[in-house]
């Protein structure tokens, strides 16, 4: 079986590379924006290609050369603030590339599973008395990025009724772990501990809003379940997944900090603020549980544990 990941050089994709590239039976293609893949996935990948997909002719050459069985669309503008920064280009990296693949399967003739990574933001600021929401749950995106998220679950169930392409939507909540980029909240932590931890940095993280909740979910479980849903999930049909366990900015501090035997200060940094309002952001799971068996793995401390280690590893490097 040819799986064919977008995005295999970056956070998800690369750990979605991992996991697939450790089941018995499946050859890993790959595509980013990336020069180069990560050296983890070196001479594990049978091919790998630095590709915009915005060309809609270098994706068309993509699938006619690779073939694949599976294609996991996993790359696009991941970061909600920079949307409000660059919406245009947010839209032309979730969007446009979807429908580039989309256009690219259908002229090929080839009938490829398609996982499409949409996001719970296309919830957008549900009240608490609506939680957790479920699939039948009103989208109410309030961020460029809700948006361009609702925009691709949307033109996925299209694509899948009007052209019988099989598709299936996953809707994940937060999902942290090694190799996350640090402009999210967990590494931007777990990286400051370990430079004060190796003198490159004064005794003093930088920390904006600590009492906002989030679910988070570590991002090899996630991975998983996208394995799961795109071999058992039903065409046309959208599926959350997160861990069903919500914890304070604030509890993700102090377990970093737990770990680390230097004394380091806490100190609010203004520039950090981002306080929204929003309730967290819980999900209903019960469909991705009834189609795949899927529940969550690994301990959330276990997840900092291995994110900061990761980063300890990174500064040594330097």
């Amino acid at each position: 079986m040819k799986a064919l990941i977008t995005g295999i050089a970056g956070f998800a994709g690369s750990h979605l590379a991992e996991y697939l590239l450790n089941q018995a039976g499946w050859e890993v293609y790959g595509c980013s924006l990336e020069a180069d893949l990560p050296a983890l996935l070196k001479g594990k990948v049978h091919g790998y290609q630095s590709l915009n997909l915005c060309d809609a002719q270098a994706v068309r050459d993509c699938i006619e050369q690779t073939q694949p069985d599976r294609i996991y669309h996993l790359a696009g503008q991941a970061f909600v603030p920079e949307s409000w920064d660059k919406p245009w280009r947010t839209f032309e990296l979730n969007v446009q590339t979807q429908l580039n693949i989309f256009q690219a399967v259908i002229g090929s003739g080839l009938q490829t599973r398609i996982l499409l990574v949409s996001s719970l933001e296309l919830y957008g600021n549900i009240p608490l008395a609506e939680m957790p929401v479920n699939e039948q749950s009103l989208p109410r995106p309030d961020t460029p990025y809700g948006v361009s998220k609702l925009a691709q679950d949307l033109l996925g169930a299209v694509f899948a009724h009007q052209y019988h392409l099989p598709i299936v939507a996953v809707r994940p909540l937060n999902h942290i772990g090694p190799r996350q980029d640090r402009r999210f909240v967990a590494p931007a932590f777990a990286s400051q501990i370990a430079r004060i931890e190796a003198g490159l940095q004064e005794p003093t993280l930088y920390v904006g809003d600590l009492s906002a909740k989030r679910d988070f979910t570590d991002v090899r479980d996630m991975v998983r379940a996208y394995h799961l849903l795109l071999e058992h999930g039903q065409s046309g049909e959208s599926y959350n997944v997160g861990s069903g366990q919500v914890h304070t900015i604030q509890y993700l501090l102090d377990t970093l900090c737990s770990f680390s035997t230097t004394e380091i200060t806490v100190q609010v940094d203004p520039a950090r603020l981002r306080k929204s309002g929003k309730a967290p952001l819980t999900a209903d799971t019960h469909k991705l549980q009834v189609a795949t068996g899927w529940q969550p793995q690994i301990a959330f401390e276990s997840t900092l544990l291995d994110l900061l280690n990761h980063e300890r590893q990174a500064v040594q490097k330097l």
